[in-house]
């Protein structure tokens, strides 16, 4: 699903973010990223979703090599990816439902069809209810909510997350991290971007360290 090869990030300025970076993440997989501030957690993801583009070697992600994909290409292959941010982003002048159906209309989904998903995927993590609702009046752990089904509602083959339980007490934590559970066991693959160790022995999932942008270890499911 997302392969690394030899991939450095050098910046303008001459900060090495990543160095000679190279793992592969399997289909259907479920990884967690940690390292310290700074290590190059962020600067990955943002090469995962073509948001960035590596200075050298290989970036393949669902089959593409992202070092040759053209402008015109890049919102059909970022359907397929969902992404999870800490902050959630959500539009706080639209309600939870316009929040969960943007990426479907932005994609071109009728309105039926996009209705129907956005239900689905509201249902999924426990938010039908509150559809019409204004994200403000949420609680935390809803708007992290509110997030992952606007990530899953294109059922993406491959999911990411950045620090998604990082403003969240442990027990909803859990909830959340239950959720993407979930979403790994249908066939998606998670790959969790996290400083929060405590978070990771909990979840007996493959671990992947990064320090100073390489790869200092690669720690198998316990």
């Amino acid at each position: 699903m997302i392969k690394f090869d030899s991939v450095s990030k050098r910046y303008p300025g001459g900060h090495e973010a990543l160095l000679n970076l190279g793992f592969d993440l399997g289909a259907g997989e479920f990884a967690f990223l940690t390292g310290h501030s700074g290590a190059g957690k962020s600067t990955l993801l943002k090469l995962v979703m073509c948001m960035e583009k590596a200075s050298g070697g290989q970036v393949i992600v669902n089959g593409k090599n992202l070092n040759r994909l053209s402008r015109r290409q890049l919102p059909y292959f970022r359907r397929n990816i969902g992404v999870v941010f800490q902050d959630h982003q959500l539009l706080f002048d639209r309600s939870v439902f316009d929040n969960v159906a943007l990426p479907l209309l932005v994609a071109g989904y009728s309105n039926e069809d996009a209705a129907r998903r956005v239900r689905a995927a509201l249902d999924k993590v426990g938010l039908l209810k509150k559809e019409n609702q204004n994200p403000i009046a949420l609680s935390g752990g809803e708007q992290q909510r509110v997030g992952i089904a606007r990530a899953v509602v294109n059922k993406p083959v491959l999911l990411l997350a950045d620090e998604p339980t990082g403003n969240l007490d442990p027990e909803l934590s859990a909830e959340i991290m239950d959720l993407f559970e979930q979403f790994n066991q249908v066939g998606t693959s998670v790959l969790i971007a996290t400083h929060d160790r405590g978070l990771i022995d909990r979840n007996k999932h493959r671990v992947l360290t990064l320090e100073k942008g390489r790869l200092a270890d690669s720690e198998d499911a316990a």
